[in-house]
């Protein structure tokens, strides 16, 4: 598949990066099968199977082919499926990407490699061997306060002409950050934020949607927040995105995705389990985060549902 033909599928308005459900130290493969139609029933037009919030780096390699199997399957090609495939080394992150072509993923979520900061150099080296190498259209991300390097705009649109990179997450929600990947939209490079309390701001400045944690709790109000956002309808959209701020709020409020996997909990999707070295979210946010999560869950029911993902 090249970049022009992925450029036809849906990889704007609001993607969900997904948990992974954990109950008793394994994957719970059935809350995973009910997040994913909670997705599906919320509007949700694309999902990101084990990126950061997916907790990837506590995965074995049977656990990531089981969950972008049942990915795939489950969503039928009514959504696009992003696999996070990003290392911190190259030849390792093309192995990853050819594993998740295989699975039948549509495309690759690469993350900046953490921890070893290369040069803006090594960056746009590292992107063009996935790319030429990996078998998968390339979504970039750049979120430097995980990964200690910041892809800057200027790689970015030398990367953007590539015909297999098709877009960018970006965590960066500055101002001036969002002017300078906005101008490099095309009809085959797509512009997304990936910052879900700046995401408004980013898409009415030209971000194309946003890769999203609070999607995980509140599908359809943030699928919502993007239509009216990317409409342009500036005074719908901050009506919901200060509904969800308090959500937004909870999500932060401990290192991500420890306030989800307890929210989703609180929803009836899995446990709130997680893997060292995650820890729980500590009970003084208990009381707070229920309240926050039922205000969110009578926000959901106040909106008009929709009849497909794809709609």
């Amino acid at each position: 598949m090249s970049g022009n033909e992925f450029a036809l599928k849906s990889i704007v308005g609001s993607t969900c990066a997904l948990a992974t459900p954990f109950r008793g130290g394994a994957v719970d493969f059935d809350a995973f099968a009910k997040l994913i139609d909670f997705q599906l029933e919320g509007g949700t037009q694309a999902l990101v199977v084990a990126g950061s919030t997916g907790e990837a780096h506590a995965l074995d390699q049977a656990e990531y082919d089981g969950l972008l199997r049942q990915a795939v399957a489950r969503t039928g090609g009514r959504m696009t499926i992003l696999a996070g495939t990003g290392t911190a080394n190259t030849r390792k992150t093309i192995e990853s990407t050819k594993r998740a072509q295989s699975l039948g993923a549509d495309a690759a979520l690469v993350v900046a490699p953490y921890y070893v900061r290369p040069t803006q150099e090594g960056l746009l080296r590292h992107y063009t061997e996935v790319a030429d190498h990996g078998g998968l259209p390339v979504v970039l991300y750049n979120v430097p306060g995980r990964t200690g390097c910041d892809l800057k705009p200027d790689v970015v649109a030398k990367l953007a002409l590539h015909e297999r990179i098709v877009g960018i997450k970006e965590a960066v929600g500055d101002a001036a950050r969002v002017a300078a990947l906005a101008a490099l939209k095309s009809p085959k490079f797509v512009f997304l934020s990936g910052d879900d309390p700046t995401g408004m701001a980013a898409m009415l400045a030209g971000a194309e949607g946003v890769i999203s944690v609070a999607a995980n709790a509140a599908p359809r109000p943030f699928r919502a927040l993007c239509d009216a956002a990317r409409a342009g309808d500036r005074a719908r959209a901050q009506v919901l995105h200060d509904a969800l701020t308090p959500l937004f709020d909870l999500l932060g409020a401990e290192p991500n995705p420890i306030p989800l996997k307890w929210a989703l909990a609180h929803l009836g999707i899995g446990t709130s389990e997680l893997r060292l070295p995650l820890t729980s979210l500590p009970a003084a946010h208990h009381a707070h985060a229920r309240a926050v999560l039922d205000a969110v869950m009578q926000l959901a029911v106040s909106i008009q549902p929709r009849h497909s993902s794809a709609a």
